[in-house]
């Protein structure tokens, strides 16, 4: 379904947080899939559609920096949550490709780019969900003179950006092969030589420190095997990593998940996916049944991640909000809901809430080249989101959602509802 916005419109009156900084009530106009104009007092074209934004606040539509998408289902539910674009770090090449130009082509969706098959040892992390039939045999990096022709084959699949796995098993309960760091830097130098970004899966200190000394761009997740020291943290600036902690997905892996407290927010649960919210329930007043596993880090900790993510972001490292979302297999985190979570728990870790919006928007959308969104001005992608009161003021007034467009296109969430037979 491709849709367009066939007249301009006019947002008058509004707050604007810009991505990085909020400013005092002005104008915004939207042409086509455009921001034309930011400012106050514009005047108001021919034909135009006038939103009212007084008491409102104006923000880029929000980056998910780490999920794993595999339908059109799951970025359609994330749009209405206000996520506009997705960042998916690692799936099956055919099912990415063809996602991401099922979005490319449809304004009810969430953008997404694709890193397609991520880099591994032979028998390394995630072969074990092969094992267990969560994923398709996919191809391995056994030394650093595979590194050329592995990341080639990326781009022929077409990826946007590359993820490497920085994983000895230690944090997931189950020992397993590592590539050496002559591999990960040979990686790193393939994938920088043909414009693609690197992200490491990173769950324990040791391997957040292979990925900075190999040059890796940002750490999938913060580390979070136990506390660590102040040269992690001032190695990570001086090499200008970027860090996505991804905490809703860490707590996810414990008795209390993010998504518990989510589904009673008025607010987020009539927009959650009807069947999983009924497993979400279920999860929160059963537990886990016999036989049903998490798969995951389990000897991790998120404070510790939560802290590390701070003051590594005191010391100058980006923060990027992303969930880890799937959904299924026993776990929680899932794509649009979660990111709400996340959002509150990188403010409940110390940040305030303006930089965890700049964390949700500018700072993803700067990592990875995206250099057309992110931020609310005059040329770029009117990708955007309009709330009602003050999310600087208190983060949680983000899910509260007065109008969404993506492309310039309005995001009808009433339609969404009706859809999924919930009014």
């Amino acid at each position: 379904m491709s849709t367009s916005a066939s007249a301009p419109t006019l947002i008058r009156n509004v707050a604007v947080f810009d991505g990085t900084k909020l400013h005092a009530p002005q104008d915004v106009l939207i042409d086509g899939p455009v921001i034309v104009a930011v400012g106050p007092a514009l005047g108001t074209p021919a034909g135009a559609t006038v939103v009212d934004g007084t008491g409102r606040t104006l923000l880029p539509g929000l980056i998910d920096a780490h999920t794993h998408t595999t339908d059109t289902e799951q970025l359609r539910r994330a749009l209405l949550f206000g996520i506009t674009t997705e960042l998916d770090m690692g799936g099956t090449p055919s099912v990415a490709r063809a996602v991401r130009e099922a979005a490319r082509e449809r304004d009810d969706l969430a953008d997404l780019r694709i890193a397609t098959t991520g880099a591994t040892a032979p028998g390394g992390h995630p072969s074990q969900l092969v094992e267990l039939g969560l994923m398709a045999p996919f191809p391995t990096v056994t030394g650093p003179e595979d590194a050329d022709a592995f990341v080639a084959a990326r781009i022929a699949d077409g990826a946007d950006h590359l993820k490497i796995f920085i994983e000895d098993g230690t944090a997931i309960g189950t020992p397993m092969p590592l590539m050496s760091p002559e591999t990960i830097r040979a990686l790193v130098r393939a994938a920088h030589e043909r414009g693609l970004r690197t992200a490491a899966h990173t769950l324990t200190r040791r391997s957040a420190r292979l990925a900075i000394d190999c040059g890796v761009d940002g750490l999938a997740h913060a580390p979070a095997d136990g506390p660590s020291d102040d040269a992690l943290v001032e190695d990570a600036a001086a090499r200008g990593v970027f860090v996505i902690p991804t905490l809703a997905s860490l707590t996810g892996m414990t008795d209390s998940p993010a998504e518990y407290a989510l589904i009673d927010d008025p607010r987020l649960r009539p927009y959650a996916d009807p069947q999983w919210l009924k497993e979400i329930e279920r999860m929160r007043t059963e537990g886990l049944g016999d036989g049903e596993v998490r798969v995951g880090p389990v000897s991790v900790d998120a404070r510790y991640a939560a802290d590390v993510a701070l003051r590594m972001f005191r010391a100058g490292v980006p923060l990027l909000a992303g969930t880890d979302g799937t959904g299924g297999a026993g776990h929680p985190t899932t794509h649009g809901i979660s990111y709400h979570g996340e959002l509150a728990l990188l403010v409940a870790a110390g940040l305030t809430p303006a930089q965890a919006l700049t964390a949700a928007t500018a700072a993803p959308a700067d990592a990875f080249g995206l250099h057309d969104r992110g931020r609310v001005a005059a040329g770029l992608r009117a990708d955007l989101l309009l709330v009602e009161g003050n999310p600087l003021a208190d983060i949680t007034a983000v899910r509260d959602i007065a109008a969404l467009w993506r492309r310039g296109v309005p995001v009808n969430r009433k339609a969404a509802l009706l859809t999924d037979g919930l009014v």
